[in-house]
């Protein structure tokens, strides 16, 4: 099970970090990752890291504003989502894919989180 903590609503510009934690307590058998969904659009890749962080891929929309990190020991993975604008709202989903390489990183694969809610607005 994911728990997703984080979202809300925010100004253009300003900033939110999202994060998801693995409630059986293995997160780092899980490659995790993000992806949004807004209404009337198809589902967007965000970000994903690898079970050790050795590998983290960005969207397009996302590289350069948003980080994504991870801190198993707490099996908690992290989006900090910086210079928000308005394209950004969305529901943020959490995802975690059992996986043994160390590199694999998908962002719509294995177990999803309830998703939450990011709203930009002026």
């Amino acid at each position: 099970q994911l728990v997703q903590s984080g979202g809300g609503a925010v100004q253009p510009g300003g900033s939110l970090r999202l994060a998801c934690v693995t409630s059986d307590g293995a997160s780092e058998y899980y490659g995790m990752g993000w992806f949004r969904q807004a209404p009337g659009k198809e589902r967007e890749g965000v970000s994903c890291i690898s079970t050790n962080g050795a590998r983290v891929v960005y969207g397009d929309s996302s590289q350069g504003r948003f980080t994504i990190s991870r801190d198993n020991a707490k099996n908690t993975v992290y989006l900090q989502m910086n210079n928000l604008q308005l394209e950004d709202t969305a529901v943020y989903y959490c995802t975690a894919e059992p996986t043994s390489d160390p590199f694999k990183c998908d962002w719509d694969s294995g177990y999803w989180g309830p998703g939450t809610q990011v709203t930009v607005s002026s």
